[in-house]
């Protein structure tokens, strides 16, 4: 099968090659000596990757610390189940899947991935395979920082930092969904794709004065660093800062910081798809590039709005 694979870290997304990988066996899947317990065999038809992937430590080793070059990144995908493994239930051949694949595995910027059958919910047949891939995970890392961590409520107020990126854009719309009033951040150029996606009001960190937000109940940060920082002075009595930048000595006078890793979610996932069809949710989606150009898709000349999606089958 065709496969993307990376092997030097130091060399970021410029060492990707496009290689010829063996297969998953899926009878040998389907066998009780030669199975991971509930693994699938996905056929990927789209498949997303994180611009920081290649910086995980779990992109180069096992979970038992071993080398694991050369792997295959992405871990988002949407495709159909080729194969079962002794013992899946609730999944079957021929299904239409969504999901998040396990960080210390190989990838889904293959044409065909080994996943663990819960980390996939069902892709209805009305939902294009590249909204499905670019669902995952923005969907549900909104979801998890709002709700789950951030413990959003209608009425509260959120400060959602990078309201114009494939993040920023589906929590605001999410929170706005909940009730909450939106105050998107980012760059100037990024003002009205952070209005169109749902907030009401939009601070220009290069030019506005952040410290001029009033005391908000959540704030959602991608970015990290003095803005992290900067954020923590906004949060009122009580409130939250959730960051998916990584520990922060960022922290709320009177309230709680938490930095979170996104995890797979079978419910979660087929609640947001849900929303895509009822028209409530959007994906934010920039370029959609074949396998066999991914590489140069994820190394662009230009910067690049919106998330990079890789069709590997029509």
């Amino acid at each position: 099968m065709k496969a993307i694979i990376v092997t030097d870290q130091a060399a970021g997304t410029a060492g990707m090659k496009l290689v010829e990988r063996p297969e998953p066996q899926g009878a040998a899947l389907a066998s009780l000596s030669g199975a991971n317990y509930g693994d699938v065999v996905v056929q990927v038809h789209a498949s997303g990757f994180t611009g920081d992937e290649l910086a995980w430590p779990s992109t180069w080793i096992d979970r038992l610390g071993r080398d694991r070059t050369p792997s295959i990144p992405g871990h988002e995908l949407a495709g159909v189940i080729t194969a079962l493994s002794y013992g899946t239930t609730g999944l079957s051949v021929g299904q239409r899947v969504f999901g998040l694949t396990d960080w210390t595995r190989d990838g889904t910027l293959a044409e065909y991935v080994v996943v663990e059958a819960r980390n996939l919910a069902a892709l209805p047949g009305d939902v294009d395979f590249t909204v499905g891939a670019a669902l995952v995970m923005p969907g549900l890392t909104a979801w998890q920082g709002l709700f789950e961590h951030g413990r959003l409520c209608a009425g509260q107020s959120v400060l959602v930092h990078g309201a114009a990126g494939v993040v920023g854009s589906m929590a605001t719309q999410l929170a706005r969904q909940a009730g909450a009033y939106v105050i998107g951040t980012g760059r100037a150029a990024g003002r009205q794709t952070a209005l169109d996606f749902g907030a009401q009001e939009f601070v220009d960190l290069d030019n506005d004065a952040l410290e001029d937000v009033g005391g908000v109940h959540l704030v959602f940060d991608v970015l990290g660093g003095d803005i992290a920082k900067r954020s923590a002075r906004a949060v009122r009595a009580g409130g939250t800062l959730v960051t998916i930048a990584g520990p922060t000595e960022a922290r709320p006078a009177d309230g709680r910081t938490i930095d979170f890793v996104v995890e797979a979610n079978r419910a979660q996932l087929s609640e947001i798809v849900q929303r895509v069809r009822d028209g409530r949710l959007r994906t934010n989606i920039g370029t959609v590039a074949t396998l066999d150009d991914a590489v140069a898709a994820f190394n662009p000349t230009e910067r690049r709005p919106g998330k990079t999606i890789i069709r590997v089958r029509p």
